[in-house]
Order: C-alpha cells, then structure tokens, then sequence
C-alpha cells in the first residue's frame, strides 16, 4: 500500500511512523526533526541534503506535521544514490 498516489516511494505505515516519532519529540528543535528526516530517508537507500532537510523539517513544522505535507517534503529531499 503505497502513500496518497500510485508514485508515492513511502507506505502510509511508513509515514505514519515517522510523524509519530516527529510529534513525540514535540518537534521544538527544527536540527533534531530534520536529522529524523535525514535517518528515515538514508535507511531506505536515499541521499539527502542537511540544508535541505532543516528547511522542509521547518515546513513540516509549520503545517501541525500533516501526513499529506511530509510526504510531499520527504518525496521532494529524496535523491536517489
């Protein structure tokens, strides 16, 4: 089961885990969700800038961690290695 549409590269399941693991950490530091975006994606075998990731951990932030706008940011930081 892949997320909201038919190229998503992450699970709901998958997601779903991650914006758990960002809502339990309260999301206070943008360098610590942005090195949880980085480790998430570098465990499925994908490059990821740290600007990169401290920019969308901000925008994640800003929208209350919804699953539609993390996807999206996680899809736009993944570089395929």
């Amino acid at each position: 089961m892949t997320a909201m549409d038919d190229k998503g590269r992450f699970t709901v399941t998958e997601l779903s885990a991650l914006r758990c693991d960002l809502l339990q950490g309260g999301m206070l530091d943008s360098y610590e969700a942005a090195e949880l975006l980085q480790v998430f994606l570098m465990g499925r075998g994908y490059g990821v800038s740290p600007a990169a990731a401290l920019d969308a951990a901000s925008r994640v932030e800003m929208a209350g961690c919804a699953l539609p706008v993390l996807e999206h940011e996680l899809e736009n930081l993944a570089l395929v290695m």
